[in-house]
This record gives structure tokens, C-alpha cells and sequence, in this order.
């Protein structure tokens, strides 16, 4: 399996992957299928292009994208020791295979690499407990659980709070 840093020629299948993750688990994600269609193409390559430091996505590929996660970093002054893991998907015919550890241990070294950044942060739905076990494995740590933290229709999903501390 190789694991990379995704960029702007990566941009289709990025896309597809993305939706496919949107469509199939709508309850792990904030944004929803619709209004990733709506927003086009552009926001996306917009963030394939960004600063290492700032933004950056990381794909998994057995032949084709199979798995990708997402990284931001606060701009804040008071803020910019922190950074978030988002958008992890891996489709569901590669699960189990370690392309969901491979993606997070290679986004969690690339963080270390990061001038000033000390904790990566995440959310996950309650109810994967698959991805919620993934992380504790990593050394992530819950630090409080947000209720009610998406909605769809009438359907609520709780999400617990994690983070990562990079430095003692």
C-alpha cells in the first residue's frame, strides 16, 4: 500500500472518493453529499494546493484511492498550536487491511515535522466504534463528548472529542 500526499492530478479521484464517503456514511461527516456537489471542483483544489503546514491531504492506494484523511491547522496566534484530522474515509472493501492506521500514522509524522504545532485534534460519531478504536490505538484521547453534534432530518449523532498531544 502506498501512502501519499495528495495533489491538484489527484483531484477526480479525490472527488469520488469523497462522495462515495458522504453518500455511504452520512452521519461520520459535517458536510453532506449535496452541498459538496454544489460547491464544485474548486474548493477542493483549492485545498490540494495549500501549504504543507497549513492544509494537506493524505491518500492510501492499492492501485487506486482506496483511503484519505485531511489535516488543518488553526491561523490564529492563540490558536496555531493546534491542528485537526478530517475527512477520513477508507471504502469499505479495503477496511481492516491498515489503510486507515497507514493514513493516520503518516499524517501524525508529518505533524511532528510541523514548526509550533503541539496537538492534532479530531471528532468522531459515538457510534463508530471501528474508527473510535483506531484512534485510542494512536494515542488519541477523548476529552469530552459534544451531544447532539450533527444532525440530519430528524436523526442526531453525538460526537466525541479527541486529541492527540504532540509534545510532553
Amino acid at each position: 500500500m502506498l501512502v501519499r500526499r495528495l495533489i491538484e492530478d489527484d483531484l477526480d479521484s479525490v472527488r469520488a472518493l469523497r462522495l462515495r464517503a458522504l453518500r455511504d456514511n452520512p452521519e461520520a461527516f459535517g458536510s453532506t453529499y449535496e452541498e459538496t456537489l454544489a460547491r464544485g471542483n474548486e474548493w477542493m483544489r483549492q485545498r490540494l494546493r495549500s501549504k504543507e503546514d497549513e492544509t494537506f491531504y493524505l491518500g492510501a492506494f492499492e492501485g487506486n484511492l482506496v483511503g484519505m484523511v485531511g489535516y488543518y491547522r488553526e491561523d490564529s496566534i492563540k490558536t496555531r498550536h493546534k491542528g485537526y484530522v478530517v475527512s477520513m474515509f477508507v471504502a469499505p472493501e479495503s477496511r481492516g487491511l491498515g489503510a486507515g492506521k497507514a493514513l493516520l500514522q503518516a499524517l501524525i509524522a508529518r505533524a511532528r515535522q510541523i514548526e509550533g504545532l503541539q496537538q492534532l485534534h479530531l471528532a468522531v460519531v459515538t457510534t463508530n466504534q471501528p474508527a473510535y478504536q483506531l484512534y485510542r490505538s494512536l494515542g488519541f484521547e477523548v476529552y469530552g463528548t459534544e451531544p447532539r453534534a450533527l444532525k440530519s432530518g430528524g436523526e442526531y449523532w453525538d460526537e466525541h472529542l479527541m486529541v492527540l498531544r504532540l509534545l510532553p
